[in-house]
């Protein structure tokens, strides 16, 4: 698959399958996601949905797709796979698949998804896609899944843990513009002192920036971005029709 994320979440199995596989809690927790709505389906049948995300706000891209999960598998690992597509010309995923596996270990619940899509805009698409959309793509992926790790690890609420990453932000932002004013006012005081100041503004500015995110803030950092050995699609993806 293109796009590979991987956390351990120290949470009960059963949990961790209802905050990802329930609508109302996954786009708490999935910066990806503005809403997710089941649609009607038969019993037995694959899960059909809906997904908005709010890229602007006056402009919400909105796509469907159609899931279906493995609960009872050996050893205890379950498997979910599905497939969508966004008809929205302003949407540059057109469609794609992916699935989550949550595999028991010592430690917890070892959670890694694997998805893949096709841009479309053709050559325009292909490269705003390589360059920009799909690196940021993986990083609300991993920082997603950081956040959920400590909405079921600790107790932090999606949205409480959005708004320490927010205000750690502006902790460094403002570290940073403090150092760069200090080095402005020295310049405009004696230039002498420039190189000495300039040291300062650099320490702190590397501080501010390199310094590990707080415990309680999601970081997409903590997560594993490749895949530790070679993986293959789970079958139930070759079940499901197009989204």
């Amino acid at each position: 698959m293109g796009l590979y994320v991987e956390t351990c979440i120290r949470a009960d199995m059963e949990e961790l399958w209802e905050r990802t596989q329930t609508p109302a809690h996954h786009e708490r927790w999935d910066l990806r996601f503005t809403e997710i709505d089941y649609l009607p389906c038969a019993p037995g049948e694959p899960q059909r949905f809906r997904y908005a995300t709010r890229v602007l706000p006056f402009l919400t891209v909105a796509g469907t797709g159609i899931s279906a999960g493995e609960r009872h598998r050996t050893g205890g690992e379950r498997v979910s796979a599905l497939r969508f597509a966004s008809p929205h010309p302003l949407s540059l995923l057109a469609e794609g698949s992916g699935y989550w596996r949550y595999v028991p270990t010592a430690d917890g619940v070892r959670f890694l998804t694997g998805y893949d899509y096709r841009p479309r805009w053709g050559r325009f698409g292909a490269a705003a896609d390589r360059l920009v959309f799909r690196p940021l793509m993986g990083w609300a992926t991993a920082w997603s899944f950081d956040r959920l790790r400590l909405w079921c690890e600790r107790g932090i609420s999606p949205a409480r843990s959005l708004a320490y990453a927010i205000a750690e932000l502006m902790a460094r932002v403002l570290a940073v513009a403090t150092a760069v004013a200090c080095a402005v006012r020295v310049w405009a005081g004696d230039p002498a002192d420039l190189p000495a100041a300039g040291a300062g503004v650099l320490v702190l500015a590397a501080v501010a920036l390199l310094a590990p995110p707080s415990p309680r803030t999601p970081a997409a950092r903590r997560c594993l971005r490749t895949p530790p050995a070679p993986t293959a699609m789970p079958g139930i993806l070759t079940t499901l029709e197009q989204a």
